[in-house]
């Protein structure tokens, strides 16, 4: 009996001692993988390129705002996309043509500032952090008007239907570009009236303004007047 006793302690040693060395491999392999990412992370940074978090950031934003976009029009009859709330206000239609008409010239805007030269230095002219930038543009509590470029009035699009499909190609394209751009997008710097950014803000910029205008469209669809159909 004690023999087997011993047997059993000698198996729980052995066991024990196993674990430990489990555990610590893991621990070691968890250390390696760790290091091996932020050497990772750290070796973009170094090349000016995106790191794999603000490519997913960018990306899950740009395509959780576009089907903001398609959700909230979706189905919506004429009558629907040309109701007006009041005569100064814009409808649905209005708002879509806006959209795209914007899409195509803040896109315009990022490859332009893509064709200067990088320039890191000018960095420490963007005051707003990535968080505090999409923040404002979502916030339609401040509202402003608009660039006489991006009024309804001066889009090219006959139908709201042609203004989603030009925001859908460029909405694409600018999805694309971010999942695989290698472009220093941190120094390259664009000043506008409304602030000084990067152009990797300028895409966010772009994702938020979609969602911005979507929360317009739903403010229109509650209006008690909002045709049935």
């Amino acid at each position: 009996m004690r023999r087997v006793t011993s047997l059993f302690v000698a198996a729980l040693s052995l066991a024990s001692h196993a674990s430990h060395a489990q555990q610590k491999t893991a621990r070691q392999l968890k250390i390696i993988t760790m290091t091996t990412a932020n050497a990772t992370a750290v070796s973009e940074v170094e090349k000016g390129r995106l790191t794999q978090q603000e490519r997913n950031y960018a990306t899950k934003f740009l395509n959780e705002t576009e089907q903001g976009v398609f959700d909230a029009v979706k189905n919506l009859s004429e009558a629907q996309l040309k109701f007006k709330p009041a005569p100064e206000k814009w409808s649905i239609e209005e708002c879509l043509e806006h959209i795209a008409v914007a899409e195509t010239n803040l896109w315009a805007m990022v490859t332009e500032s893509l064709k200067q030269p990088a320039n890191s230095e000018k960095r420490a002219e963007v005051k707003m952090t990535d968080e505090q930038l999409v923040g404002a543009v979502k916030d339609r509590a401040h509202k402003s008007k608009t660039f006489e470029a991006l009024e309804p009035a001066n889009a090219p699009y006959k139908t709201a239907a042609e203004a989603v499909a030009s925001f859908k190609e460029n909405r694409e394209k600018l999805v694309a570009f971010v999942k695989t751009s290698n472009e220093d997008l941190r120094a390259h710097i664009s000043a506008l009236p409304i602030g000084t950014y990067d152009a990797y803000q300028l895409i966010l910029l772009i994702a938020g303004h979609s969602n911005r205008h979507t929360q317009q469209i739903e403010e229109v669809k509650a209006n008690p007047s909002f045709p049935k159909r």
